[in-house]
């Protein structure tokens, strides 16, 4: 049966909820707090770590005629760079064209995940980490081959330095806490010197997107209490003022109100001009990965023909604009090839956004089909190599794949990414938690089989492929094939030896704690009816990050064609990608989108500081 049509409605919406904003939680007021969890389910405690009142208010100063600095973006990195400036006592102005509803930008919608090294969360589970085997992972992953890689390179060793070393305990001072066990996104190609995470590194937030905005924000609201921050939403940025070589504001249209809710999209309706001036311009305006015309122009040989059909793991203002904006101010663009979209999104059933996507987050389990029916290759099995996976799929000219497991998999290996997918971690609710780690599958993960388009439930296999077939266009679909290939691996499991690697790569997974406690279930037949019932799912092409971007140097600075700092002008955040105009190099080990947002927002606050 294809879920949304055969199965009722029994997942009704909330009455209370409003879109875009995770079950229970506040816009206004973001997350609950919750008491400590027991056993696996408490986030760790350090003794004797001070966690600072962000709602402090600074000393106001005197009262000068001009801002210190202008930020051109209200999401995390630009609530960072703000926060810092606050701390040092200094004047900003937020700039964002969205209502205020979507303060937090896209850090927003994450799940919270953070990349840290050696951290104790870690050593309580077992994984032995440490920075030179970070950084074998990350340059492995990067693949820096290119003359403009160099303050990518550079921005690459300052952040394993500070993974490494103080973000935890500067994130735990702000008051963040993270779930207790770590997740391993992107496991590898299968070579100790290539691509992927050696180990579980990927640390969940506590509260997830929001809890790593909340002391950001509401520095922020303490900087506005004070007088030291002013806020102006539907303000668009189409210009930076540069007078004698130096940026020295920007100048834009204001748009008409919009009381749309956080995610939804806005109007463009111009009703004024502005302008604003400061020695010192951020721009904090993230990638392109909500205009897919963009994504398109900028999609690379390397990964095959660009989807004709995309979902968008973004909200549509995530536009690019200011990237064109700064680049004719002076900044220099890089690596703007290198672009991170997703291989295993799905329509979202109650979407908040146009074409609205959400990342399913697989355990290692499921089988992986391209469209015409044919398995994906060694080493391309779920969570292991993204951009690994989208060439390949790419490169068979079609814009979908499938998935198929049974429901012992979907309980235990799926994860859907997202705040608002979440809400037992995002509003800490220890009650649903429990939910989460007992049997079942997670309510969100329910909820999409039930009424997601992209999902066929079945009793037996010719049911499945007939479902399989109904949503595949044409005759496109062998389902022979993949009745072959089900069968061929079920007999592999019947004994420990296997010279199929994902079922030898599963049984290695349930080797770390964390995965054969809540992540990686045991290896069993796909047609086993005790597991069934049978699950088919629909993948598609979801946007999500560009990997270039401004080229900045190590204290955020924006940098010309000459390689020398646009005096004035500074770039954090995705519009920088994520430092250097490209720290991740080709590919992410994830967990470093939300870390690029921090370290790059806290260097440019740091360094506008200091003059």
């Amino acid at each position: 049966m294809v879920g949304a049509h055969a199965r009722g409605r029994r997942h009704a919406r909330p009455a209370a909820r409003r879109r875009g904003d995770a079950v229970g939680l506040s816009p206004a007021c973001g997350v609950r707090d919750g008491e400590h969890l027991r056993g696996v389910a408490a986030p760790a405690r350090d003794e004797g770590v001070p966690v600072a009142d962000p709602t402090t208010p600074p000393a106001a100063p005197a009262a000068p005629t001009e801002f210190d600095a202008v930020i051109v973006g209200g999401g995390l990195s630009g609530l960072v760079a703000a926060s810092e400036l606050v701390d040092a006592g200094k004047r900003v102005v937020i700039v964002d064209q969205e209502p205020e509803a979507s303060l937090g930008g896209q850090a927003w919608w994450s799940f919270g995940g953070l990349f840290l090294i050696d951290s104790p969360e870690q050593r309580r589970l077992g994984v032995r980490d440490s920075l030179e085997l970070a950084r074998q992972d990350w340059l492995g992953t990067a693949g820096f081959d290119r003359d403009e890689d160099e303050w990518g390179r550079r921005w690459a060793e300052a952040y394993l330095a500070f993974a490494a070393g103080e973000k935890r305990s500067w994130l735990r001072g702000k008051g963040l806490k993270f779930f207790p066990v770590i997740g391993w996104a992107e496991r590898g190609a299968g070579m100790a010197v290539g691509h992927g995470n050696s180990v579980p590194r990927f640390h969940i937030t506590w509260g997830t997107g929001p809890g790593v905005l909340e002391p950001f924000i509401a520095r922020a609201r303490a900087g506005e209490a004070a007088g030291l921050v002013t806020l102006r939403f539907r303000h668009r940025v189409d210009e930076l003022v540069v007078e004698d070589g130096a940026v020295v504001g920007v100048r834009g249209a204001r748009l008409a109100p919009d009381d749309a809710l956080r995610g939804v999209g806005t109007n463009r309706d111009v009703v004024g001009e502005f302008e604003l001036r400061a020695p010192a311009v951020v721009v904090a305006s993230g990638g392109i990965g909500g205009n897919h015309d963009l994504v398109r122009s900028a999609w690379p040989e390397r990964l095959g023909t660009p989807p004709a059909e995309m979902l968008s793991g973004v909200p549509a203002h995530v536009d690019g604009r200011m990237l064109g904006i700064a680049e004719a101010s002076g900044a220099r663009l890089v690596n703007g090839d290198r672009m991170w979209h997703y291989t295993e999104g799905i329509t979202n059933w109650d979407p908040v956004w146009a074409r609205h996507g959400i990342r399913i987050l697989p355990g290692p389990s499921s089988m992986w089909f391209d469209a015409t029916g044919a398995r994906l290759p060694a080493p391309l099995f779920p969570g292991f190599d993204t951009l690994g996976t989208l060439e390949h799929l790419a490169r068979t000219g079609h814009d979908h794949s499938w998935f198929v497991l049974t429901q012992r998999i979907i309980e235990k290996e799926f994860a859907l990414s997202g705040s608002e997918q979440n809400p037992d971690l995002t509003n800490k609710d220890l009650r649903l938690l429990a939910d989460r780690l007992g049997s079942g599958a997670p309510g969100p993960v329910e909820a999409f089989k039930q009424h997601g388009v992209d999902f066929v439930v079945a009793d037996t296999l010719p049911e499945l492929l007939d479902g399989m077939r109904r949503l595949s266009p044409g005759d496109l679909l062998d389902t022979e094939r993949i009745e072959r290939e089900v069968v061929a691996r079920d007999r592999e499991v019947e004994h420990e030896f296997s010279k199929d690697l994902q079922l030898t790569a599963v049984r290695g997974a349930r080797n770390y704690r964390g995965d054969k406690l809540i992540r990686v279930a045991p290896p069993h037949r796909i047609l086993d009816p005790k597991a069934g019932p049978l699950i088919a799912v629909k993948l598609h092409i979801l946007t999500r990050k560009s990997l270039g971007g401004i080229q900045t140097d190590l204290d955020s600075r924006a940098l010309g064609a000459d390689g020398v700092p646009v005096p004035g002008l500074y770039a954090v955040g995705e519009a920088a990608g994520f430092g250097g105009g490209g720290v991740h190099g080709y590919r992410a080990l994830e967990g470093t989108f939300l870390g690029g947002c921090l370290f790059t927002g806290r260097a440019a606050g740091r360094a506008i500081a200091a003059g």
